[in-house]
């Protein structure tokens, strides 16, 4: 014996019930909807006709959800969540997957700002990104891309370069005051690890490390927060600190430049196929 047919209210005035009835208000659901109010008003008229019981109080000040209403929105909701999921895991294209592994430094102050840029070009590509400290970490993150500090060669690996490092003093203005010109006697902020440091900077430019109180971070990014913030002086990467010199944030105190043999690069297992979309990824990832 065949079921009888069951006769549901059309599926726009449903979603324009749960617009109101989530935003509490008429209005507030056609501006989501890019319907007028006075479309959305009358499509709850029809609905509430259609099913013989009020869904909205109706006041001076505005309306509300009544009993009913309130009691069939969250099954609405249910319903609409259900049809959406399903209907994204059936006939939806899958989106490939992508995995970088890199320093929360390079995440933050250089891959987040071409977020936009990348998910633009790649549109059905998921980016996932875990945050690695050291090299043995690399293993433990098993991602289609590690973005690395040296010289560009590690055994089975491809790479290209991310940028040419290079460094300079930086501080905030509100640290200098009137010492701009003697900013060797403020505090040092310096950074733990392979890259260069203070030692190398004073060794290059002929000049001795004065004894002054000296910040130590084991991350960059903490050490460009601490010197935006006016504790000292950092040796800063100028194409990670861009944002931070162009917005004024810090100022770079001399012209002079520390450039760096070694670098950041991005590498993949160099026995992968070159699937389409690593040109792309690249280009996004390398270009200022």
């Amino acid at each position: 014996m065949n079921k009888p047919a069951i006769h549901l209210p059309p599926l726009e005035w449903v979603r324009v019930f749960e617009a109101a009835g989530r935003l509490g208000s008429f209005t507030a659901a056609a501006n989501e909807l890019g319907l007028t109010q006075a479309a959305v008003s009358q499509r709850i008229r029809n609905l509430e006709v259609r099913l013989g019981a009020p869904l909205f109080d109706r006041q001076a000040r505005g309306v509300s959800l009544s009993m009913q209403g309130e009691a069939w929105l969250p099954h609405i909701q249910a319903a609409l969540a259900q049809l959406s999921s399903s209907t994204a895991n059936l006939f939806e294209s899958p989106r490939r997957k992508i995995t970088i592994a890199a320093s929360a430094s390079i995440i933050e102050l250089w891959i987040a700002p071409r977020l936009a840029r990348i998910a633009a070009a790649l549109p059905s590509v998921q980016l996932t990104f875990e945050t690695v400290q050291r090299l043995p970490d690399y293993a433990l993150a098993d991602a289609d891309y590690e973005i690395r500090f040296g010289d560009g060669h590690w055994p089975e690996r491809a790479a290209k370069r991310l940028f040419q490092e290079e460094l300079a003093p930086l501080a905030a203005p509100a640290l200098l005051g009137n010492e701009a010109e003697r900013w060797e006697r403020l505090p040092y902020i310096a950074t733990s690890g392979p890259r260069v440091g203070w030692r190398d900077w004073c060794t290059v430019n002929g000049t001795s490390l004065p004894p002054v109180p000296l910040l130590r971070f084991d991350t960059f990014v903490f050490a460009l927060r601490a010197a935006e913030a006016g504790a000292g002086i950092l040796l800063g990467s100028l194409p990670l600190c861009r944002f931070s010199i162009e917005t004024g944030r810090l100022q770079r105190l001399t012209e002079n430049t520390l450039q760096m043999e070694s670098s950041y690069w991005v590498t993949w297992r160099a026995t992968e196929p070159d699937y389409p979309e690593r040109q792309t990824l690249i280009r996004c990832l390398t270009e200022s």
